[in-house]
Order: C-alpha cells, then sequence, then structure tokens
C-alpha cells in the first residue's frame, strides 16, 4: 500500500535510498514486527524534511487534517486502510460520529472533514459529524471553499454516552443517532472538554492523543529509540534519519525568564550539528528551531542560528513565541535540529507531508510556501499544497530502478514517516493513564 509517486523531483539522496532499496525486505520485516508488539494509531501525518544529505520527521500529527489535499483517485488506498484500522478497534463498529475542530470559518479544513466523511462511508460506515463547538446549539450546514456542503450538529451527551438528536434539514429528516465509535478529528489543545470525558464509546485516537498531554520532545525521545534500532538493522548513522532536539522548560517570553537557559541550549546544540556537517562535508550553515513543546498550526515557531537570536528578542518575536492555538501560553520549548529543504515546486520551497492510517501509508502531498527560504517552517500562512500523484498503487518499490527514480524516492519517504508513526505508537503507550 505503498503508492508510486510521479514528480519531477529528485536529490542526492542516493546512499540512503541506495541502502533501503537492498534491504527492503528486511525492512519490511522489521516493520511487520514492531506492529505486532505496538498497536499503531488510527491515523496520523508526518512533515518530513529533504537536506539531501539527510531524510528527517520534524513533526507528527495525530489528528490529521489535509485529507483533502490527497489525490482523490486513490481513495481506495485510504477506504482499504480505514477498514482495517477500524475492525482493529472496534470491529463491531455501523456507526461513527466524527468531532472536529471547533474553527468553522477555515472553510479549507471543513473540506478536509468532508473527504474524511467521504471516507469512512466508502469503507461502509454510517457517518455523521458532530460538534463540541458551544456556538453550535442546532444543526447547521456550512460551506467549503469549493461549494461542497457539511452538516454540523450538536452533539449531546446522556449518561456515559454522547449521541445526536433527530433533527429535520431541507426537508431531509435525520434519526437520533448513537454511535458505535467517535473518530477525533479535534487535536484538544485546550484540554478534553467535559462532554467527552468518561465515556463508554470508543474514542479514537484515545484523549491523551491530544496535545493537552502530549509533547513534541516525548515523540522525539520514543523516535530515537525506534531509528537507533532501525539504524542498527541497516548499518547506517542514526543522524542521516533524526534531528537532533534539547528542550527548556519554565520559560517565560513575556517576563523575559529563561532567555539564558534557552541559549545555552541552543549554542550545545548548533555545535553538536557542527560536528556532523564536518563529518559529512557539509558546507551549509547549522540552524535549530525552537518551538513550542506543544501544538500545531505551526504557532509559536522560529529559525534560529546564534545564541544570541534568542536574547534580548524585541516584542513582536515575544508576542509570535508565547501563544499557540486557543490561546494556550508557551512555557516549554523544544529546541530541534533544523533539517533544510532542498525540494522545490516551481520555484517555491516545499516539504513532503506522508499520511498513513492505521500503519499503512496512504498519501501525501507537498506543502509549498512561495514566501519562505530552505531553512525556514513552511507550515504557516501563505503555504499551499500540492497533492502527490501516484502512477499506479503498489506494495513494493522499483528495485530495479535506480535510487532516486520517483517510486524509489517515495518508498523512503514512506519508510521516514512509518518510523514515526512507531515512534507516536510508542508514545502513546507510555502515555496511556491505564498503562501508569
Amino acid at each position: 500500500m505503498v503508492p508510486h509517486l510521479t514528480t519531477a523531483l529528485s536529490g542526492p539522496l542516493l546512499g540512503l535510498e541506495k541502502r533501503m532499496l537492498s534491504d527492503m525486505p528486511k525492512i519490511e520485516h522489521w516493520f511487520r514486527s514492531q506492529w505486532l508488539e505496538t498497536a499503531s494509531p488510527f491515523y496520523a501525518s508526518v512533515d518530513l524534511r529533504n537536506a539531501g544529505f539527510k531524510l528527517a520527521p520534524v513533526d507528527t500529527n495525530l489528528f490529521p487534517g489535509g485529507f483533502n489535499n490527497l489525490n482523490p483517485d486513490f481513495l481506495s488506498l485510504c477506504v482499504q486502510a480505514a477498514q482495517v484500522a477500524v475492525e482493529k478497534i472496534c470491529p463491531e463498529a455501523h456507526r461513527l460520529m466524527i468531532i472536529p475542530e471547533n474553527h468553522t470559518r477555515n472553510t479549507y479544513y471543513l473540506r478536509n472533514v468532508v473527504e474524511l466523511v467521504n471516507i469512512m462511508k466508502a469503507a461502509g460506515l454510517d457517518v455523521r459529524v458532530g460538534s463540541i463547538n458551544p456556538e453550535i446549539t442546532e444543526p447547521t450546514i456550512f460551506e467549503t471553499h469549493d461549494g461542497q456542503k457539511l452538516l454540523l450538529e450538536p452533539v449531546v451527551r446522556e449518561k456515559n454516552r454522547i449521541n445526536l438528536k433527530a433533527c429535520i434539514v431541507n426537508g431531509v429528516d435525520y434519526k437520533a443517532f448513537d454511535s458505535c465509535a467517535v473518530l477525533l478529528n479535534n487535536d484538544l489543545s485546550g484540554g478534553v472538554p467535559d462532554i467527552l470525558k468518561n465515556l463508554e464509546q470508543d474514542l479514537i485516537p484515545p484523549l491523551h492523543a491530544g496535545w493537552y498531554v502530549r509533547r513534541k520532545s516525548h515523540h522525539f525521545n520514543a523516535y530515537n529509540r525506534v531509528v537507533d534500532e532501525f539504524s542498527q538493522l541497516l548499518s547506517i548513522d542514526p543522524w542521516l534519519l533524526n534531528p537532533y532536539f534539547e528542550t527548556c522548560g519554565e520559560i517565560d517570553f513575556h517576563a523575559r525568564t529563561g532567555e539564558e537557559c534557552l541559549a545555552a541550549k541552543v549554542e550545545l546544540l548548533l555545535n553538536k550539528i557542527k560536528l556532523k556537517y564536518a563529518e559529512y562535508g557539509v558546507t551549509q550553515d547549522p540552524f535549530v528551531i525552537v518551538k513550542a513543546d506543544a501544538g500545531t498550526y505551526g504557532m509559536g515557531i522560529m529559525t534560529v542560528k546564534s545564541p544570541d537570536d534568542v536574547r534580548d528578542l524585541n516584542r513582536k518575536a515575544r508576542n509570535k513565541m508565547s501563544v499557540i492555538k486557543e490561546g494556550q501560553q508557551v512555557s516549554e520549548v523544544i529546541i530541534q535540529e533544523g533539517v533544510y529543504t532542498f525540494e522545490s515546486i516551481n520555484d517555491a520551497v516545499a516539504e513532503p507531508v506522508v499520511y498513513m492510517m492505521d500503519h499503512f501509508v496512504i498519501g501525501g502531498f507537498y506543502r509549498v510556501h512561495t514566501g519562505r527560504a530552505v531553512d525556514e517552517n513552511l507550515n504557516a500562512p501563505g503555504s499551499h499544497f500540492e497533492p502527490l500523484a501516484f502512477e499506479t498503487p503498489c506494495g513494493l518499490p522499483d528495485c530495479a530502478g535506480e535510487p532516486d527514480t520517483v517510486p524509489n524516492r517515495f518508498y523512503a519517504y514512506g519508510v521516514v514517516a512509518r518510523l514515526a508513526l512507531l515512534a507516536a505508537a510508542i508514545e502513546l503507550q507510555e502515555l496511556d493513564p491505564l498503562n501508569t
């Protein structure tokens, strides 16, 4: 279920890709053994950066919001993976409620919800969309940017279950809806609302996958362990697949406390990267990305090339770094090795985002930004998306082809994305309150 990719992009990751191609049976066997031990997340997306000399994930999202950016020609890949994922978690499910984010003004995000509904319906489920937005007090139809219609219905709670009331919308009679399972497409950055606590229905993903408890540093700690084992399997340097990172807690950008801790960690990490650059003959300047240890949407992120860059930040920069989604204050940051992206589409900087459901790669897209440089975060206002186009779906790379041919390049992306997915699975296992 790793599709062929048709794109003109190519690059110099030849040594790493050659090793992956020659060891492909060993890699796939290793993944199979890992999934026997650890349950895969229901779905995820992974942001990758291809620097030519290394290929690494920089973020993993367990509530992916870009299904509308995937190639619609290969909906069947998504449907097959969805069927497997649902059967594992709730094999008797025939009704599914999807709970999206509250921001109904983002019509592109709503288009993602429409696509998610289409996938789950095609997987054989009766699907409705329930909103926990307090502003949605009655069934309301929203329109996406491309004219698609989406009905959002207010969620009601009865004892330890949530459901939707019977209603009539535009002459259509909707019966009361008591779902077998609830699919969250809401990352819970602001915490868990009372209406979702202590439910007897299956919540997918579980509540502890939300950003109110997740930390990027926890994820990359798990990723360190995964990549160390994988690198031993292939006899490669784990740094080629892994960004170094440090953390700094108890920082207050408004009060300007914790700046020296942050500057010291930045200097430590930059020196560590310099040694690796010298080892591999990399001539670019090393840099790091400072970002909130929790949260999404590209908020609270800055590119740093010197410890002085985080000392005496101006008011605008402090304001930018101090708040993330839903007004959450930033007190913990991760300092992550910056990975250049040397891919572009129509002269605009691009990075691949790979989507998975259960443990299958189902597609992806390029995040493209015309106003950003190769060392900057692309998940920012002004970005757009180019779907990865597939020639034919296939389960294997083209081992007879060159390492940087398009199916083999995408195979390498799929391998690294699945490593991040495995790290997320371990992370969720460790965060599970039932395991403490």
